[in-house]
C-alpha cells in the first residue's frame, strides 16, 4: 500500500479547527487535539447559554420594573396580578422598558391599575 502524506488537506484541516479557537489560552489555541476539545464544549455550553439567555433577559425585565413601581409604592406580584385582573395585555418586556424610558406613560399604566 503506497504512503499518503498529511500534505494540504491535513493543513487545510487544521487551520480550520485553530481558527475557531482564536483566542484561547495557552495549547488550546496551538494543539489541534486540545483545539478540537475545546470547539466540543464551548459548543455544549453554547447551547445551554442561549437558553440561558432568555431567563436571563426575563429577571432583568423583573427588576426594572420593580424598580419603577417601588417609587410609585406598588409591589411587583401585586401590580402582576392588577393587569390580569384588568385585562391589560402588556408583557414583562414592554413594561419594563415603558417603565425605564418613559416614566410619565408608565404612570398612565399605574393609574388605570390601581
Amino acid at each position: 500500500m503506497s504512503r499518503v502524506k498529511g500534505g494540504l488537506m491535513a493543513q487545510k484541516r487544521r487551520r480550520k479547527i485553530l481558527s475557531q479557537v482564536k483566542g484561547y489560552r495557552l495549547g488550546r489555541s496551538t494543539k489541534k487535539r486540545m483545539a478540537i476539545e475545546a470547539i466540543h464544549h464551548a459548543h455544549l455550553h453554547a447551547f445551554a447559554h442561549r437558553k440561558d439567555k432568555k431567563n436571563d433577559f426575563r429577571r432583568l425585565w423583573t427588576v426594572r420594573l420593580s424598580a419603577g413601581l417601588k417609587a410609585a409604592g406598588l409591589k411587583y406580584s401585586v401590580f402582576m396580578n392588577d393587569l390580569k385582573k384588568k385585562n391589560i395585555l402588556l408583557n414583562r418586556k414592554m413594561l419594563s422598558i415603558i417603565a425605564d424610558e418613559r416614566p410619565e406613560s408608565f404612570q398612565r399604566i399605574l393609574a388605570k391599575v390601581k
